[in-house]
Order: structure tokens, then C-alpha cells, then sequence
């Protein structure tokens, strides 16, 4: 609700819950910016930089989001949540074996909780996919193939070092990929590195520089340095026997059952949903819609069996679909989503969904000015709220509500209902705004004195948050 009697107060509280609300609907490019600032006001906060990290995580800036999870294990060496978002991290980076081994330390940390064990096994898979199993692969004798093993390789090329003249024996090793090998292991970038070999020949490009004084030819082999290096790590990391083995196992897995595996749906609908919240962050809210549309017939149409949340993820693409139709200003249709979540929720006993629901409604009833369906919703998800912060701004909202139709006096006490809430959690900014609304509406109920009372006392707030844009707004 605007309120053109007072500007909003930024706290790290307020900074906190915004940013966090609008995570959870997806717009994480905006709640990056609420984290950011609250970090300003509270630099090294461990749990604010783990609510940034797994924004960028959300929007696929993984180097980011490893540095804020590592910083807060720099804060607390025990932070279970820290160990658990940089595992996360990681796994998403494609480094499962660090992965796991933080999974490892946050379960023998929190063997209670059950996502250290799921990580585990998912990082475990990962790297069995990974590696697959070289005794089962049988390679044909090709010279491009020559190294079927690394102890094959390394007894060849002994071999070929004891039957070499001496001079030769002294001159540096420098053993060339043959093409197909090379292609194979560089995969899309091999046509870059061909092009900077070809740029090599132009001997008069290579003696010029560029504007800002760099060498052409410098940049040039810096580049198939950097290729080098990827084709050496990736094969390393997945040698071609094991390349080989997963193109043999994708072959017969096919021809033996057509169906998608569990796992391989569960990895699938994962990345999908990325892709929707990532689309919707970046403004791209038809896109993000239409996709969830053509995702959520896929689900519709999987057992149970093969997605084990099948509800869970129904409810959660109606949630995406409405937040879309939300920033498209299609209203109607965005309420209907949200309902239809609302529905799945109740129907299936997820509570946290249903409180998801409830608070999007209530939002969208607001937007359009239906006050009165606001409170009705809002005071549902009441007994779902799980904190004193969450109760706190739920209260002022619904006292909002009720300012705006003009019923001071039950508006009047919601906000006593919101302060008493916020005294609980010790959050100033909180009790700021709880004041506010309980000032504003004696005001409207001509109870001038302790309208007075209270906009002194919320200008104390103001002051301790501090903001100059708050005090002069109550002063006035």
C-alpha cells in the first residue's frame, strides 16, 4: 500500500523482508539489489549473504554465489547453511567431488537434516555419471584412440622414448592431439581454436597491436593456451573411455526403454524451472509463462512414481505462471493461478504452498483495490506465519487494508498487533512502521493526542535506523 502521508524507511530488516518476498516470486534480479543494499547497512550478516548467494545461484552467477557462501563460513566455520550453499554451489559448478565432500561436513554437523543426505547421493551419482566404468569399455584400435588408458599411454610412449636416438631423447616432448581427438574433447570450441591457428599464419596481423597497446599475436596464442588447457582438463576429467562408455550406455539405455528415468526427469524439470525464474527475473515475463505452461502439461502427464513432488511442482509452476501473468498486468488470470496453487496446496497438504498462496492472492487483490478481499485472504495465512518478522509485516498490511476502507479503529489495532509482533523479533524498522499505521489511524479517529504520542515515538525509531527521509516525514 502507498502511503503519501510518510515515505518508506530502509532498514536491513525491510531490506530483508523484500528481498526475500520477492524471491520467492521469482524476481531475483530485483531482490539481489534489496540484498546488496542490506549488506551495506550490515556488512558480513552470514545469513544475508547466504539469502544473496542462492539469488545468484538462481540467476546462474555461480563465482558469485560461492563467494558469499564462503564468506560466511570465514564469519562462523560451523554455519550449517553456509556448508550446505557452497555444496550446492559447487554441484552446480560440476565439481562434485568438492560437493560432496561439504554435504559430508554439513551432515556430521546436522545429521538431522535430511537435504545433506539427498546431496550426498545426488553428488555421488553425479560423479559415477561422470566417470562411468572403464572395465566394461572395449575401444577399437584406432591411432586417433591411442590412449586407451593413461598406463597404456604412458608404457607406449616409454617405450617409443628408450628407441629414440639420444639427441632426440633431449629435445622437449611436445606430442600433438590428432584432430578427431582433439575435436572431440574441445567439442564446440574447436572451431575456435582452428580459427586462431589459422590468424597464426597472417604474420602481418600478428606484428600489429591493438588500441589499447596489446599485442595481436599475444592475445591470439593466449587463446589457444586457454583451449589447451580446457581440452587437457576435460580429458582428464572425462577421458575418452568414459565418453566412449556413456555414448554406448545412452545407446542401449534408448533401445532397452524409451522412458526417462527418475533421476533424469528430476534433473530435467530442475533445470527448467531455473530457466523460468531466471526468464521472469530478467523481465522476460511471457516467455517465462509460456514455458511454464508447456512444463506443467509435461508434469500433468508423469506418474508419480517418475516425479516423486509431482504436486509440489504443479503448485509451484501455478505460482510462476500467476507471477508472470502479474508482471504482464493480466490480473484476472494472474488471481486464477494462484488459486489454482492455493487448491493443489490445500488438496495435498503442503503448507508451505498454501502460505505462498495466500500472501500472493492477497497481493493481487491489493493491486486492484480489492481491499476487503485482501484482509479475508491475509487473515488466513495468519496461522500459517512461522515467525514473528513474518507476522509483523502481515499485520500491517491487513491494518493497511483497513486504513484504506476507512475502519481506523480495527486498522488501529492490527498495527498494535504488528508492533507487538515486531517488539518480539527486536526489529526497529518494524516498529517504525507498526507505529506509523497506529498514529495514522487515531489520527482518523481524532484521537489527537495519542496520534502525537506515537509519531514521537516513531520518530525515535526513525532516528535509530536511521533516516533522515522518515523523520522529516512524521515532523510534517
Amino acid at each position: 500500500m502507498a502511503d503519501d502521508d510518510l515515505m518508506p524507511v530502509v532498514s536491513f530488516g525491510s531490506l530483508m523482508s523484500e528481498g526475500i518476498t520477492l524471491s520467492r516470486r521469482g524476481q531475483h534480479d530485483k531482490a539481489l539489489g534489496c540484498f546488496n543494499d542490506a549488506l551495506k547497512l550490515r556488512a558480513g550478516d552470514k545469513h544475508c549473504l547466504i539469502t544473496r548467494s542462492k539469488c545468484f545461484l538462481k540467476l546462474g552467477d555461480t563465482e558469485n554465489s560461492l563467494k558469499d557462501a564462503e564468506a560466511s563460513l570465514q564469519i562462523d566455520n560451523t554455519f550449517y547453511e553456509g556448508l550446505y550453499q557452497k555444496a550446492e554451489t559447487l554441484y552446480a559448478m560440476g565439481d562434485f567431488e568438492f560437493a560432496l565432500v561439504f554435504y559430508h561436513r554439513g551432515r556430521r554437523l546436522r545429521p538431522d537434516l535430511h537435504k545433506f543426505q539427498l546431496g550426498i547421493h545426488k553428488a555421488e551419482e553425479a560423479i559415477i555419471n561422470c566417470i562411468g566404468n572403464p572395465s566394461s569399455v572395449k575401444l577399437e584400435s584406432k591411432e586417433e584412440l591411442c590412449f586407451v588408458s593413461r598406463q597404456a599411454e604412458s608404457k607406449k610412449d616409454n617405450q617409443k622414448q628408450q628407441n629414440k636416438p639420444k639427441d632426440q631423447k633431449d629435445q622437449k616432448h611436445t606430442k600433438k592431439q590428432s584432430p578427431k581427438t582433439e575435436q572431440q574433447l574441445l567439442g564446440q570450441l574447436y572451431a575456435d581454436k582452428a580459427y586462431l591457428e589459422k590468424l597464426l599464419k597472417d604474420e602481418d596481423l600478428m606484428q600489429s597491436s591493438t588500441r589499447q597497446g596489446a599485442k595481436v599475436m599475444d592475445l591470439v596464442l593466449d587463446g589457444i593456451s586457454y583451449l589447451n588447457q580446457r581440452r587437457d582438463f576435460w580429458q582428464q576429467q572425462k577421458p575418452i573411455y568414459a565418453r566412449e562408455y556413456e555414448r554406448k550406455a545412452l545407446r542401449q539405455s534408448r533401445a532397452r526403454d524409451k522412458k526417462q528415468k527418475p533421476s533424469d526427469i528430476a534433473r530435467s524439470i530442475a533445470k527448467e524451472m531455473e530457466d523460468i525464474e531466471l526468464m521472469l527475473a530478467r523481465g522476460s515475463a511471457e516467455q517465462s509463462c509460456r514455458k511454464a505452461e508447456r512444463l506443467l502439461k509435461k508434469i500433468q502427464a508423469w506418474s508419480e512414481n517418475e516425479v516423486p513432488n509431482k504436486y509440489e511442482l504443479i503448485g509451484n509452476l501455478h505460482s510462476c505462471i500467476g507471477n508472470a501473468q502479474l508482471a504482464m498486468g493480466q490480473m484476472e488470470a494472474a488471481l486464477h493461478s494462484h488459486k489454482m496453487d492455493l487448491e493443489c496446496a490445500r488438496e495435498h497438504t503442503l503448507p508451505d504452498a498454501e502460505s505462498r498462496a495466500l500472501d500472493n492472492i492477497g497481493h493481487v487483490y491489493a493491486r486492484i483495490g480489492k481491499f476487503q478481499q485482501a484482509i479475508n485472504t491475509w487473515e488466513e495465512k495468519i496461522p500459517l506465519a512461522q515467525s514473528s518478522l513474518e507476522k509483523a509485516w502481515l499485520f500491517h498490511e491487513i491494518g493497511r487494508c483497513y486504513l484504506e476502507l476507512d475502519n481506523a479503529e480495527v486498522a488501529q489495532d492490527y498495527g498494535e498487533q504488528s508492533l507487538q509482533s515486531a517488539d518480539e523479533e527486536g526489529d526497529v524498522e518494524w516498529q517504525l512502521h507498526a507505529t506509523v499505521l497506529v498514529a495514522q489511524a487515531q489520527v482518523k479517529l481524532k484521537d489527537y493526542q495519542s496520534a502525537i504520542l506515537n509519531f514521537e515515538r516513531a520518530l525515535e525509531k526513525a532516528r535509530l535506523v536511521p533516516s533522515e527521509t522518515a523523520q522529516n516525514g512524521i515532523i510534517a
